[in-house]
């Protein structure tokens, strides 16, 4: 059973450093060493599962299924990054966040990301079976 009540107003806050491994060159969405848009996108999602963290049933997961965000500003490796994610909205297993990245100077970025709660072991299993297809 849940720790916490799944309510609009869970939030939480990752951090990390821009390395050389999460810039745009080394993922491959652009040709400069800044913070790749993929690597804030991962930041913003990873987030978001910490805020929901406690608060999901037994045998549940949440999957991120859309994701709506402005890369608002550039941030050169070595500088420390973070995103906020604020649950604004339940709507029985859909989940709506407000998101938001900032480097040490900015906001970096922003937007929405909405997450579906899904029996986990169903939602594996559907996966696997692709595999027999």
């Amino acid at each position: 059973m849940a720790g916490k009540k799944l309510e609009a107003g869970l939030t939480a806050e990752v951090g990390e450093t821009v390395s050389l491994d999460k810039t745009a060159v080394k993922v491959g969405s652009g040709d400069r060493e800044v913070y790749a848009t993929p690597a804030m996108i991962a930041l913003i999602e990873k987030t978001a599962v910490k805020a929901l963290e406690g608060a999901l049933e037994e045998n549940t997961t949440s999957v991120g299924t859309r994701l709506d965000v402005k890369h608002l500003a550039a941030t050169p490796v070595g500088m420390k990054v973070w995103a906020k994610c604020t649950l604004t909205e339940v709507d029985r297993k859909r989940l709506v966040f407000k998101v938001e990245a900032y480097d040490e100077c900015d906001l970096i970025g922003e937007g929405i990301h909405e997450r579906f709660i899904v029996d986990a072991e169903k939602f594996t299993a559907k996966a696997k079976s692709k595999l027999t297809k």
